[in-house]
């Protein structure tokens, strides 16, 4: 199990000397995510500052995007990194991406589907100069000519991770995919009796080994050095599985433990706007089985404990803010539990 970071940079002047204190740290990779910036835009800066730790999107928005677009800016991230990039794709809601992207909606597993196998040929036409023909229901690619190719680079096998919840999803992971970026509003249970279920699923349609698939995550977690810090820590925490829990598109994980009447409950807040008084609403146990509850020197052991066999690459669900003292600690915790 490896730990990683995710971050949200703001300033990409500061995005150099940020990637380089992660991998100072000791921790083995950073993610960059699609909110309010650009996410392939700090990784450059980070490549060019790091060594060895990994480097990828937790997650780039795809479908705004042509597969040959990203597969350009893949390629020459995986070029400038040599072979540390990873490239996590995920969906988005049917609403981001008609009101706020302008892009048509279409199904999103048959799309993403074929979004990794039109961009695996791209990358295969540069890698061996084979004609470029891709055709599908969604993508066509036919044509790429020499001045528009980039030509081979030593690490063309890029690893591809996409964003699933639902057994769908999760099973196309499985099926085409080399690794998964799990959601952090999950619990151990859904992962068991749902995700691995449907990956394996996936996999044995492919005809590839499940085993070799990776499943990354940003856990919530609960953390503080006195009560005082766990009480706000468990506050802001609870607020964030409330916004996900009223969310349809997580609902099934509610209806796994039985929380539907929690779930509609929250579902009607958020439609009345009720924000700030939503997470009153999630129990404790609710918190403790969504979120890893522990002071921060044995938060990362407990992490270890509840993820080993599950998954691959972990992080919390908190700002990395090395200038906050609070924070601070509770990230070198976390670097001195895994270290590189």
């Amino acid at each position: 199990m490896q730990f990683d970071v995710t971050v949200f940079p703001k300033d990409l002047n500061t995005a150099a000397q940020l990637a380089k204190t992660i991998e100072e740290m000791g921790f083995h990779g950073m993610w960059t995510a699609e909110t309010a910036h650009n996410p392939f835009l700090p990784l450059t800066h980070a490549a060019s500052a790091t060594e060895h730790i990994r480097l990828g999107t937790a997650i780039a928005v795809a479908f705004p995007r042509s597969p040959m677009v990203t597969a350009q800016i893949a390629w020459d991230l995986t070029a400038q990194s040599q072979g540390r990039f990873i490239l996590g794709l995920g969906t988005q809601v049917k609403a981001h991406i008609t009101k706020r992207f302008s892009t048509a909606w279409t199904k999103p597993v048959p799309r993403m589907r074929e979004y990794v196998q039109s961009l695996r040929a791209i990358w295969r036409s540069w890698q061996t100069g084979e004609p470029l023909r891709f055709r599908g229901e969604h993508y066509r690619f036919t044509l790429m000519t020499p001045f528009f190719n980039p030509g081979p680079i030593e690490h063309p096998d890029i690893p591809i991770f996409v964003a699933a919840v639902g057994p769908s999803m999760c099973r196309l992971v499985g099926e085409v995919c080399d690794g998964m970026h799990v959601h952090s509003f999950h619990t151990v249970r859904y992962l068991q009796e749902v995700t691995l279920p449907a990956i394996r699923e996936g996999a044995k349609k492919g005809g590839r080994n499940a085993d070799n698939i990776q499943l990354s995550c940003a856990i919530f977690v609960v953390t503080g050095r006195n009560s005082e810090e766990m009480q706000n820590s468990a506050i802001a925490t609870k607020s964030q599985i409330a916004f996900y829990a009223s969310t349809p598109s997580y609902a099934p994980v509610m209806q796994l433990h039985g929380w539907d009447d929690i779930q509609a409950k929250l579902s009607q807040m958020a439609r009345e706007g009720q924000w700030s008084e939503m997470w009153q609403e999630v129990t404790d146990e609710m918190l403790e089985t969504i979120a890893v509850v522990a002071p921060p020197d044995e938060l990362p052991y407990k992490v270890k404990e509840r993820y080993e066999g599950i998954l691959s690459r972990v992080g919390y669900y908190l700002p990395y803010e090395p200038q906050d003292e609070q924070l601070s600690y509770v990230w070198q915790a976390a670097a001195k539990a895994f270290e590189a």
